[in-house]
């Protein structure tokens, strides 16, 4: 199969004819095998330097950007322009990578994690992320679409970085001064759609599939016919993020919707293999985390055993069951996860759903992980992310609901619980700014849409209208910043230092980190409302659900002797026969 061997090849089978259009000059290209487009004669100033450049597709008078362009200085409507990788001279030479097993993931969007929301003003803050313990910053998607801002799941060049965060040369300083302090980096990537302006992919190719849908509309062609340049355009652009950005990993969302059924090997599978080759020649390890909640563990069983090698999942049933328990929020998809058992069997069994019933979807869903097999850290959970926040109606943060008490324990289990704990941004201090649902669409009428979509959809589950933020409005964007200041203030300051502590205990305490399921267990009295999570014998997370104080017997606990409190929240005392725990409370015990 061809593939691309200079700067401006192209494969377009679909039209006629096709010209580059590079710095005013028009040069005509040759069609060669498999519908790759090459310059006939490309003049010797277009070969090295920066050049703006498009493509003419039959004789239209139009230039279309580059599917593979690395930047779009006008927007992804304007003409490309050339971007050399290797110009960056790196200062990461020390770093040789971060494996997820015993890591932390903090995720992000550069948008609104600063007030200037630029890659250069959020390395500003990455001293703030070494302090607090993390090892990975995740940042949501930051490839080119059209408009200022956006959550960054619209984007329509997969290859760009958006300029308005700086572009590709900015997100390598950024990268590596993540990796000068010792941070990993994980790019969040969208291969199952694109957005819906500046999608011009169909004019070159069949890159879609017309006879499948996915969630967001027609699915990407990973398995129809003249899908293999297709596949190696998305597998080649997860390559270049790792080797040409030196990102550590990537978070591939909602997998579910990579409509993949004809083919033998399933598109994960081929980027796995791909990433693994990649991670041995550049001699660091690379991370896939697919966004699902399939609750399939084929994704992350190592394709020794039949599986598809990714490394890992996030677990939705994890943050589901916290936040049910904590809120009692029992509407949707949350009403299968009331009452404490079902957090008992996430943090003992990993899916709550395993072959069982879901009365969400009607039916039985998932499958039981083998836990004798994998490691617990394969599951990245959160108390909050951008999904659980921004498709609130009005997109507010747990602080909005809960009380200091519930976010501490919220904080408490997802930190030193056994799997991989991922922090959204300014959770960390119970940030009191929303994160909404936010669209920068120049075009009025898909503008119009959007707006009128979002109330629609609310007004089914009884959401007052007026408690919808607009997506097209810029305030819903600004009031999406966060509020660096209140991180110093009282209640935020105090939630603050109860995070630090946690994560520097899951830094010394090996047995937070231990992988295996078998050296985690949980007593717990769902009536009372008290929980007690056991971590290998020596670290202990105590909680009380409930608003009215309680006693944990000790015995029924598996308190033994020896422990005494490492840290608390809301109120405990650790006697001789019983913890006595204030309502909304938590306590970490050590031995």
């Amino acid at each position: 199969m061809a593939v691309p061997a200079s700067r401006f090849d192209l494969w377009a089978p679909r039209p006629e004819r096709v010209t580059l259009l590079a710095d005013g000059q028009r040069v005509p290209m040759t069609r060669e095998e498999d519908g790759w487009w090459r310059p006939t004669e490309l003049p010797a100033e277009l070969a090295t330097g920066e050049v703006d450049y498009g493509y003419l597709l039959d004789d239209g008078p139009d230039p279309r950007p580059d599917p593979r362009s690395r930047r779009q200085p006008e927007g992804v409507h304007g003409l490309s322009r050339t971007f050399d990788p290797d110009a960056h001279v790196w200062g990461d030479g020390l770093w040789r990578g971060r494996p997820l097993a015993g890591g932390t993931i903090y995720e992000l969007h550069l948008g609104t994690f600063t007030p200037e929301g630029t890659l250069a003003a959020a390395e500003q803050k990455l001293d703030h992320l070494v302090g607090l313990g993390i090892d990975f910053v995740e940042l949501l998607p930051v490839n080119g679409f059209n408009g200022t801002h956006n959550w960054g799941y619209d984007g329509v060049l997969w290859y760009t970085v958006h300029e308005a965060y700086g572009g590709p040369a900015a997100y390598q300083h950024f990268v590596d001064a993540c990796h000068q302090r010792g941070i990993g980096v994980i790019q969040d990537v969208v291969y199952n759609h694109l957005g819906p302006s500046g999608n011009y992919l169909p004019e070159f190719g069949p890159y879609f599939n017309e006879q499948a849908n996915s969630t967001w509309g027609t699915a990407v062609n990973l398995d129809g016919p003249q899908s293999d340049p297709v596949r190696r355009y998305v597998v080649e652009n997860a390559l270049m993020w790792m080797r040409d950005m030196h990102v550590d990993g990537l978070r591939l969302d909602a997998v579910h919707a990579l409509v993949d059924p004809a083919r033998a090997v399933d598109v994960l599978e081929e980027m796995a293999v791909e990433t693994d080759a990649l991670s041995a020649a550049v001699g660091r390890p690379l991370t896939l985390i697919a966004e699902s909640d399939m609750n399939n563990p084929r994704l992350i069983t190592p394709r020794e055993a039949g599986g598809f090698g990714l490394t890992g999942q996030w677990s939705d049933d994890f943050h589901h069951a916290l936040l049910t328990n904590l809120s009692g929020d029992t509407t949707g998809w949350f009403a299968d996860f009331a009452g404490l058992d079902s957090l008992a069997t996430v943090l003992t069994r990993g899916f709550f759903h395993a072959g069982t019933y879901s009365s969400f979807r009607g039916r039985t869903h998932g499958r039981p992980l083998d836990l004798a097999r994998t490691p617990a850290w394969r599951l990245v959970v959160c108390s909050a992310n951008h999904d659980q926040i921004g498709n609130r109606a009005d997109g507010s943060r747990p602080s909005s609901r809960l009380d200091p008490g519930q976010l501490a324990i919220a904080a408490a289990f997802t930190v030193l619980g056994p799997s991989t704990p991922m922090i959204f941004m300014g959770e960390e201090w119970g940030a009191s700014t929303p994160w909404a649902f936010f669209t920068s669409h120049p075009e009025h009428e898909l503008g119009e849409q959007v707006s009128k979509g979002r109330l629609e959809e609310f007004a089914e589950m009884s959401w007052d209208p007026e408690t919808v933020p607009d997506p097209q409005d810029p305030s819903t964007f600004t009031s999406s910043k966060l509020a660096w200041d209140e991180a110093r203030d009282g209640g935020h300051a105090g939630l603050l230092a109860w995070y630090r502590q946690l994560l520097a205990l899951r830094r010394s305490r090996p047995e937070v980190t231990d992988p295996r399921w078998d050296r985690t267990s949980v007593h717990h009295d769902a009536d009372a409302g008290w929980l007690v999570l056991d971590r290998g014998g020596r670290t202990v997370v105590a909680a009380n659900f409930a608003a009215t104080d309680v006693d944990v017997p000790l015995e029924r606990a598996g308190l033994t002797q020896g422990f005494e409190v490492e840290g608390e929240r809301g109120g405990a005392q650790l006697g001789a026969d019983a913890l006595h725990l204030r309502g909304h409370s938590v306590v970490v015990l050590t031995r």
